[in-house]
């Protein structure tokens, strides 16, 4: 089922001595597999900050810049003289 505490230690140490032994030797990624994992990790997160940041300068703009509307929308579309009796 789980793992118990003492074995979730011992992965977890056996995992960081493994990172920090590639940052030693300084091969960081041993085939072109883990370079290209990497490179899309890397765009999929730039992407996701790259949204963010739209995402928060669109809030802040509208909160600084009202809308010069007078308050009323206009009606969008077209009007469908179908239904019209």
């Amino acid at each position: 089922m789980g793992l118990s505490t003492e074995e979730l230690g011992r992965e977890l140490e056996a995992t960081a001595q493994e990172v920090l032994g590639k940052i030693k030797s300084r091969q960081l990624f041993q085939s072109e597999w883990d370079t290209a994992a990497f490179v899309v990790f890397l765009v999929f997160v730039g992407t996701v900050l790259l949204l963010l940041l739209l995402v928060i300068a669109h809030c802040c703009c509208r909160c600084c810049c009202p809308s010069t509307s007078s308050g009323k929308e206009k009606p969008r579309g077209m009007d469908n003289l179908a239904l019209e009796p």
